[in-house]
């Protein structure tokens, strides 16, 4: 078991480091927050007209970098939203979640539409040993989107002027916060390697499948990992990711047991 794991992750890896999805994936994490920053700093104080009732509004800009990360407190104890509609609170390094599952299912549809899978399995390769290897793939690839993010909205922040004060939290705050999502990933990828394996070839199916299952969880995302993080969400996120990877890991792999692999 230990050999075949061994020689499916290295294989994995080769195919991921060779793979164009992989590094357009890395790209857009890293290029999206340094646009977005930046666009919506230059349209910062536009007004805008409804012409039905002719009520102004103004677009309000990002007033900090670190709210490409999450949400920040105002000194007033609050949340530190921008023009009554927090868009940030929503396009944020979240995103990512999202994002991971558009390369898990892309990788593993491809697997059996090109009778890799197939393949494999006639050979005797363990289906465990392969659940565990897409799933530690899934979760590298969440990692390279989430610093690429992180990466990215430092590079936005600055080009666009913005303030780097964290608020009045610490640098450990933000420390967790990141821990806290890189944990939290492993709950994101245990479902969408679970939807690839199940849909198999169709990608279509495999996308809306662990886009729509992810979109019932993103809401959490922003509470379990806040820019206030804290040893204990980085505990809970790293339980969270433990329990979701084992238990949807075992469930991919009687889905693999009991369908056809074609």
């Amino acid at each position: 078991m230990k050999n075949n794991l061994s020689t499916m992750v290295r294989t994995d890896l080769r195919r991921m480091g060779r793979s164009r999805l992989f590094y357009i994936l890395v790209a857009c994490a890293l290029l999206i927050p340094v646009v977005m920053v930046v666009m919506m700093s230059m349209m910062d104080g536009t007004v805008t007209v409804n012409p039905q009732t002719g009520a102004e509004s103004v677009m309000e800009g990002p007033e900090n970098a670190w709210q490409s990360i999450g949400t920040l407190p105002s000194p007033d104890g609050g949340a530190m939203a921008m023009g009554g509609m927090d868009v940030m609170a929503m396009c944020n390094i979240n995103m990512m979640f999202m994002a991971v599952a558009v390369f898990i299912c892309l990788f593993i549809s491809e697997d059996f539409r090109s009778g890799y899978a197939k393949n494999l399995f006639t050979l005797r390769a363990k289906k465990g040993a392969y659940m565990v290897s897409k799933t530690l793939m899934g979760f590298l690839c969440g990692l390279c989107l989430l610093a690429a993010y992180f990466v990215g909205a430092l590079l936005g922040g600055a080009i666009a002027g913005l303030s780097f004060d964290l608020c009045g939290l610490g640098a450990v705050n933000l420390v967790f916060c990141m821990v806290a999502k890189a944990f939290l990933m492993l709950v994101f990828v245990a479902i969408d390697v679970l939807v690839s394996v199940a849909a198999k070839q169709k990608a279509w199916l495999c996308l809306c499948g662990s886009l729509g299952a992810g979109m019932l969880l993103f809401m959490t995302v922003s509470m379990v990992s806040p820019l206030n993080a804290t040893v204990l969400h980085a505990g809970l996120c790293l339980a969270g990711g433990v329990l979701f990877a084992l238990g949807l890991g075992a469930c991919s792999k009687v889905v693999l047991n009991k369908t056809a692999l074609v």
